[in-house]
């Protein structure tokens, strides 16, 4: 599938990368793009290359080839223009942290020693509770929070420092399915509201279907980029798996069927309508 061409505010930009490890290729000539504003999924079974992307974007996997622009820049160049969320955070219910108090750290937490008070850096704090709908449970000790809160809060400890991107790893995977559904709107706002690009990797698409601008949909090392309506199609994923695919829409969810035999369905329908797996 053609990548549309690039908007003036692109906040990233994926041209033709392929990454090998181990001697193996893991994803080849995959472009696709994102503005400023636009939330999208990147979309996968297990193994399909989920996590090696962003890795890659982020500079943690280097490219044999092609190049990940961010922001106009590219290699390390773009890098402090990134927000990140990791797919794993563990807080301690006896950390003597407060939500509010963590979100801080994402503006002074790479500094040596204590940050003075100063009503500006309490003022930006505030404002970015606020913008993730965390002010009832700001003075809470962080490893209390639900699974929900949590994920709120460290969305707000990444966006602190305006970031033009935020790529998070599976942030709805613990999540149950109205926490899921509450996050990905969320999320969705956030692009909009904070002028940033949000791509976020994800087993489980329909708590994004309704809400994301973009899907970067990857198989057999491939991706198929475009709008929702553009990419679940049973052609469009028929051609990229190399078998032929249903697209199933059954009560408002979304299956995806490979056909019986081919090695890569293990478990597949199942995946993309709700199951939970590991990159």
């Amino acid at each position: 599938m053609a990548v549309r061409d690039a908007p003036t505010t692109s906040a990233l930009v994926v041209d033709r990368i392929e990454v090998v490890l181990g001697g193996r290729p893991i994803i080849s000539n995959v472009s696709f793009l994102l503005g400023r504003g636009e939330f999208a999924g990147v979309i996968g079974a297990n193994g399909a290359g989920k996590t090696t992307l962003l890795r890659t974007i982020l500079g943690l996997e280097r490219a044999s080839q092609g190049t990940v622009q961010i922001h106009d820049a590219t290699g390390s160049a773009g890098r402090p223009r990134v927000g990140y969320v990791p797919q794993k955070v563990l807080l301690d219910p006896s950390l003597p942290l407060r939500a509010r108090d963590l979100v801080a750290l994402g503006l002074d937490g790479h500094r040596l020693g204590l940050p003075l008070p100063s009503p500006a850096r309490d003022r930006l704090v505030a404002e970015m509770l606020e913008a993730v709908d965390a002010q009832d449970f700001a003075d809470e000790r962080v490893g209390t929070l639900s699974g929900g809160q949590q994920q709120r809060i460290l969305i707000a400890h990444a966006l602190i420092r305006r970031p033009v991107l935020l790529v998070m790893d599976e942030p709805l995977a613990s999540l149950d399915v109205h926490s899921a559904a509450s996050v990905a709107a969320l999320l969705a706002h956030l692009a909009k509201t904070q002028d940033v690009a949000i791509l976020l990797s994800a087993h489980d698409m329909n708590p994004l279907v309704g809400v994301m601008d973009r899907i970067v949909y990857l198989a057999n090392g491939h991706a198929a980029e475009g709008s929702v309506e553009e990419v679940l199609r049973g052609d469009v994923l028929s051609e990229l798996y190399g078998h032929h695919v249903d697209v199933i829409r059954v009560h408002d969810r979304i299956v995806v069927v490979v056909a019986p035999g081919d090695p890569s369905a293990t478990d597949h329908a199942t995946l993309l309508s709700g199951g939970r797996e590991t990159d």
